[in-house]
């Protein structure tokens, strides 16, 4: 999921978050929201939702199935 990589970045930096802070927002580990935003791990569906949540964009968007952020 190269692209859940890619969006996790822009979506992170368009915020000016920390990856820690990022993290926290996603309820997640630090090393997780690493691991997803290099491409290392995929996320669970819960985790997906989560995030798309915290940075208010749709699941298909975070996973490149659409460019629409909505």
């Amino acid at each position: 999921m190269l692209k859940l990589s890619e969006r996790l970045y822009a979506l992170r930096k368009s915020r000016a978050l920390k990856q820690e802070t990022a993290a926290k927002l996603c309820d997640i580990s630090m090393m997780s929201y690493r691991r997803y935003e290099t491409g290392e791990r995929e996320p669970t569906a819960s985790v997906l939702w989560r995030m798309a949540d915290v940075f208010e964009v749709s699941v298909d968007y975070l996973i490149g199935r659409t460019d629409d952020k909505i």
